[in-house]
């Protein structure tokens, strides 16, 4: 299969991409190197440096894929809620942009990487399953929203087919720490910088993390999928930022003082969501366990900080 991985030199859109050519499918990434290395790209990708606001016809139009797996996004919540309008500009125009070369290319399907915990906003009950009520209350997750309710209308009108992934807290190797996104790899970069990590408010605010390894094989798993539908990819285990912060401490033999900040407008309290819909249709569940998880990131990053210096 030939696939358009936008964001593929991103953190899970690399991993996905590495993913793909270990199956032998034949891989084109889009990528504008704001937030993604070229490092990253697997060298038996073809890379496009270019954004998916540019123009795409030319692209479409030789390269003829069959799939297109959307990655590329302004995954910064608080960035969103500070310029809502630049989010829209990345997450809702250029999404349609290439849902447009989409129809016009005949491209067979489109895979989105959407959020579980934005779209639904604060959760009615825990852990929350596809059903549960959206209620985003970011310009982020409203743009995302706003993407699936496309891609239904893609499809209803012109055939496209799609595979909605609602991504929980992705975490693991390749993360960037230097954003607002990505509590894991923050706590864990400043820690091999030598700086304090700062936990916002009282740390009670939960997340369900899955290992970026979990999310590509969900990704994987429904390339071939016909039917047109929504999955959560998540845990359903909660936890809180303060025991995130003691597994990270405790590679560190719990050297690292807890410090604690301002808590941040706006931020959402508990995000936890159930992913039975795609154990049942393909047999997915997470198999890395968080300290795990942990584990290998914390290795990743003290290789990437010993080549730094």
């Amino acid at each position: 299969m030939k696939i358009l991985v936008t964001g593929g030199a991103g953190f899970i859109g690399s991993n996905l991409v590495d993913a793909l050519i270990e199956n032998k499918h034949e891989v084109v990434v889009l990528d504008n190197l704001s937030t993604g290395k070229k490092e990253n790209i697997n060298p038996k990708a073809k890379f496009i440096q270019g954004d998916i606001t540019d123009e795409l016809d030319d692209l479409f139009k030789t390269e003829k894929f069959d799939l297109v797996n959307h990655h590329a996004a302004q995954i910064d919540v608080r960035k969103s809620v500070n310029d809502p309008i630049y989010d829209a500009e990345i997450n809702i125009l250029g999404s349609l942009n290439l849902l447009q070369s989409c129809v016009k290319y005949n491209v067979k399907k489109f895979i989105f990487a959407s959020t579980g915990g934005a779209v639904y906003g604060e959760q009615d009950y825990f852990p929350a399953d596809e059903n549960h009520k959206l209620q985003p209350c970011s310009p982020y997750g409203i743009s995302k929203l706003a993407v699936e309710k496309y891609l239904f209308f893609y499809n209803q009108t012109h055939g496209l087919g799609y595979t909605i992934l609602r991504y929980a807290n992705i975490y693991g190797p390749r993360q960037n720490p230097l954003g607002e996104a990505g509590v894991v790899s923050i706590f864990i970069d400043k820690i091999l910088s030598n700086q304090q990590p700062i936990i916002n408010g009282t740390g009670i605010q939960t997340r369900d993390y899955v290992f970026v390894q979990d999310a590509v094989k969900a990704n994987l798993l429904t390339l071939n999928s016909a039917e047109s539908e929504i999955f959560n990819v998540g845990t359903a285990i909660e936890t809180d930022v303060n025991e995130l912060f003691w597994l990270i401490n405790k590679y560190f033999d719990n050297s690292i003082k807890e410090v604690h900040g301002e808590a941040k407008p706006g931020e959402q309290m508990r995000s936890v969501i159930t992913s039975e819909k795609m154990q049942k249709k393909f047999g997915w569940k997470p198999s890395t366990p968080l300290a795990e998880g942990i584990k290998e990131t914390i290795k990743y990053f003290q290789v990437v900080s010993a080549n730094a210096s």
